[in-house]
């Protein structure tokens, strides 16, 4: 699997932000991706150092909409720490643009 495959997008949350003040990210992964998979497709594409990979499936929740019901995807997410004073800049972009 090739690494821009492997990660699919950054989670955008208060809880990822929290989480990303002290170096640990959190991304949307491909379902089918490993731990050292998705630790290879950080380095690679971030230039960082990863310490921990830590993995959970997201299941899917009951959505209506008006007489229609169905579900939303279910889904994988990481949360990747990083060493000490590394910075992955998607979020550190996002950190700093509210002063």
């Amino acid at each position: 699997m090739d690494f821009s495959q492997v990660i699919i997008r950054p989670v955008v949350s208060e809880k990822s932000y929290a989480l990303a003040e002290t170096g640990k990210y959190t991304f949307r992964v491909a379902d089918k991706a490993h731990k050292t998979q998705i630790r290879q497709a950080v380095e690679h594409l971030f230039d960082v150092k990863v310490v921990e990979v830590r993995t959970a499936s997201v299941k899917s929740k009951p959505k209506r909409r008006a007489h229609t019901s169905g579900r939303t995807r279910a889904w994988k997410k990481a949360i990747v720490q990083v060493r000490e004073g590394d910075t992955i800049p998607i979020f550190g972009q996002a950190l700093g643009g509210g002063e």
